[in-house]
């Protein structure tokens, strides 16, 4: 008995709890997110470059497996949070005009800024994509059978074969 394992880069807890492998992912994300932005964060590349490298590098990182996660408000905001900070970073600070001092970008300007779906909305895209997959693939599917929650049959007697 164990209290947590990973398996296939995914935390699995015996609570089920899903908070300690956002955790790990939104680490990973900014990991990759600061491998690669010595190189390309350079003020010679465009904002739409920096955003494209961020959705094609770190995003993905960040939602592998989040098909099977179910969000609650606190990972929610964990994951606007982490998105508003590489936003602020592409963007970087703004200047007050009248007071000529820098100061970062409120949540409401960075949506002004940047109109692209934000995470949790890409999250529950991909959810209900897997689980229309699933419905498609019919009843007679294992992965169907757990959805649904109606396992079906009984193990036959005796030790189980070697394979």
């Amino acid at each position: 008995m164990v209290e947590e394992f990973k398996c296939l880069g995914t935390t699995i807890t015996n609570q089920n709890s899903i908070q300690e492998d956002i955790k790990g992912r939104l680490k990973s994300g900014n990991a990759s997110y600061h491998l690669v932005q010595n190189l390309l964060s350079s003020r010679l590349l465009s904002k739409n470059t920096q955003i494209k490298r961020d959705r094609t590098i770190s995003l993905p990182v960040v939602l592998y497996g989040c098909e099977t996660w179910s969000l609650t408000m606190r990972e929610e905001c964990r994951l606007r949070v982490f998105e508003n900070r590489v936003m602020r970073r592409i963007f970087g600070p703004k200047r007050e005009k009248v007071l000529r001092e820098w100061r970062k970008l409120l949540n409401k300007e960075l949506n002004d800024m940047y109109s692209s779906p934000n995470t949790v909305w890409v999250i529950q895209s991909r959810i209900m994509r897997w689980v229309g997959h699933v419905a498609y693939n019919g009843v007679k599917r294992g992965v169907h059978c757990v959805l649904v929650g109606k396992l079906d049959g009984t193990r036959p007697p005796g030790r189980l074969r070697h394979r």
